[in-house]
């Protein structure tokens, strides 16, 4: 099996130091940035903005990627991949024509994902599956950190990778939601490929070096 991406969540980091925490999980051995973009509207918090995804691409050679939980995605989209996003992740329940914008993320160059939430049908992204780079599940209800993992949510991974492997779609499976170092494993097993991780990362009694370690001990032995 391939080796499994580890993607932390700086929503869970020190706003106040935001570039030196991009650079010390760098550092620590992640693959991926997770840049979680809020509107307080798709969902109740507010994050960032373009400019912040432009000051963080700075303190990090890693992708970017950059999980926009905004309503109307695609009036954003633009902006995000000027500052530097290299894959753009919007909801589908936040899309009216989500064919048409996984093809404007596309058209610039960037690597297109979609997410679905724990109450949301595979079936809902169905028909533009082929066209994905990537499919995030979320195992918790999007917009705050910290929330516990919805215990069926390995049952539908499984459900999602079986599909996806059924119809020979080659987009990498992503799960972002209460991931810490006894649920990493869990969704690994049921198909994950990357793995997003806030608190159990920011968090960590031991600090960002020691957790990023523990996960990845974790995911590597599924």
């Amino acid at each position: 099996m391939s080796t499994i991406k580890l993607a932390p969540s700086i929503l869970s980091a020190d706003f106040a130091r935001l570039g030196e925490h991009v650079a010390e999980i760098t550092r620590a051995g992640a693959d991926l940035i997770h840049v979680d973009i809020m509107d307080g509207h798709f969902v109740p918090a507010l994050t960032w903005g373009p400019r912040t995804v432009e000051a963080i691409k700075k303190w990090t050679h890693l992708p970017l990627d950059v999980h926009m939980m905004v309503e109307q995605p695609e009036r954003h989209i633009a902006s995000f991949l000027d500052a530097g996003a290299d894959i753009i992740t919007v909801h589908a329940e936040a899309c009216t024509q989500l064919h048409w914008t996984i093809a404007q993320i596309k058209e610039h160059g960037a690597k297109a994902s979609v997410a679905i939430n724990p109450g949301t049908s595979l079936m809902a992204i169905e028909e533009t599956l082929q066209w994905l780079d990537q499919v995030l599940v979320m195992t918790v209800n999007p917009g705050l950190p910290g929330q516990k993992f919805i215990p069926e949510s390995p049952q539908k991974i499984a459900r999602v990778r079986r599909f996806m492997d059924e119809i020979g779609i080659q987009a990498e499976l992503e799960v972002d939601g209460g991931i810490n170092a006894e649920t990493a494993p869990m969704v690994a097993r049921a198909g994950a490929q990357v793995v997003v991780a806030g608190s159990a990362v920011f968090d960590h009694p031991d600090g960002i070096e020691a957790a990023i370690r523990l996960l990845k001990e974790r995911l590597a032995s599924v």
